[in-house]
């Protein structure tokens, strides 16, 4: 009865906010290829208020667990508007690098296939995920279980994210480098074969990666208030220069474009950055953090949905399903936007490894001038400081 009660109240919320999230997610890759230059603000800004909102939201239920979960939705938004306000002379460089990446899309019809079929086969996975959640009601420890599981429901989509990103990176480098018209369909089996592990092994590092590198923007802010904190910059520092060699998310186009394993491909990806100076310009790009945002907006619009069906039907597991619905329209969504994700990281390493290629213009080499003159403005991810390596 336990577990025919929790199905009962848990299965077609879950079923109705991985349909909302496939539904926003193509919504949003749609609307981002269209009108690039509105998008990234709108999507820095609409994130903001739909965070803050179904925090506001169940925080109106007045219950513990959903006062929790709200008060962490409002944090959320705070942030989120003070970065959106940081970043924002750093738009117009977004805008432009996206609108250019965009251009082969449309020489390639069928690119979004494997969004589709990534997608579906997520829906699918989401629905059998949520029996095993059932399930492990009956296990002794299970919060433990449920952790597992919830952990490997995330890298899973990961891996899907990335399988979509490899077909992409593999159709658009080859285009850029050699000007092959690839079959998508040829590019989305080799990635789910020869490339799958590279797929799965970024999967488990970059995201920690990219949670280190936030670490490290955090820390060098509060660096030089005092000795300990001068000690744990340096440390933080110097691992993140060590990782950014041997592991990081532009190399997924080497991988695809060259079948080079994870850790050769980080290396090679970040040389070329050293080579033509570019550093300061991959390390300051907003498109991860768009992609990022995209799927933090899409969570949150699920969370709005399905809270308010749930404190209907069923109150008590109002804070638990708010919470599932935020992770799936996250997951959901982050899988759709690997394209346009790909189409930049393809723009950014190809004009490193051939400056000179003709698809190419001008806008990261004047972007790199403006840097050496110093009349523009970057936030790159901080390397150790020069005082720390005398």
């Amino acid at each position: 009865r336990k577990e025919e009660r929790v199905l009962r109240y848990l299965l077609p919320q879950v079923e109705a906010a991985s349909l909302l999230s496939i539904t926003l997610a193509f919504a949003w890759q749609k609307a981002l290829r269209e009108w690039p230059q509105i998008m990234v603000y709108f999507i820095l800004w609409c994130t903001f208020f739909m965070s803050l909102s179904a925090g506001i939201l169940l925080i109106c239920f007045q219950k513990p667990a959903t006062d929790g979960v709200g008060v962490c939705f409002i944090a959320f938004a705070i942030g989120n508007g003070l970065y959106a306000c940081w970043v924002s002379q750093r738009v117009g460089f977004c805008y432009k690098v996206l609108l250019k990446s965009l251009e082969p899309v449309n020489k390639f019809r069928d690119l979004n296939q494997p969004a589709y079929w990534m997608l579906g086969a997520g829906f699918l996975w989401m629905s059998l995920w949520i029996l095993a959640v059932v399930g492990a009601l009956n296990f002794y420890y299970p919060a433990l279980v449920i952790i597992a599981l919830l952990l490997s429901l995330c890298w899973t989509t990961e891996v899907m994210r990335n399988v979509v990103n490899l077909t992409v990176s593999r159709v658009i480098a080859l285009y850029y480098l050699r000007g092959m018209q690839s079959n998508t369909q040829f590019c989305f089996q080799r990635a789910l074969t020869r490339n799958l592990g590279s797929a799965c092994l970024g999967s488990l590092f970059v995201p920690a990666i990219e949670a280190m590198r936030i670490i490290a923007r955090g820390l060098n802010l509060l660096e030089g208030e005092d000795e300990f904190m001068f000690s744990c910059a340096h440390c933080c520092l110097n691992v993140m220069q060590s990782i950014f060699r041997y592991g990081n998310g532009w190399a997924y186009v080497q991988i695809a474009a060259y079948g080079k394993g994870f850790v050769r491909a980080s290396q090679d990806t970040w040389a070329l950055f050293e080579r033509e100076e570019m550093e300061p310009i991959v390390d300051s790009d907003m498109m991860s953090a768009i992609c990022f945002l995209t799927g933090v907006c899409s969570g949150s619009i699920c969370v709005i949905v399905v809270a308010a069906w749930t404190a209907k039907v069923h109150q008590p597991f109002t804070a638990t399903i708010s919470l599932l619905a935020f992770f799936i329209g996250y997951l959901m969504t982050r899988i759709a936007m690997a394209l346009p994700h790909a189409c930049v990281s393809c723009y950014y390493v190809c004009y490193a490894e051939n400056p000179e290629n003709r698809l190419f213009d001008k806008t990261i080499k004047e972007r790199l001038e403006l840097i050496k003159a110093g009349r523009d403005v970057v936030v790159p991810t901080p390397r150790v400081p020069r005082r720390f390596t005398r």
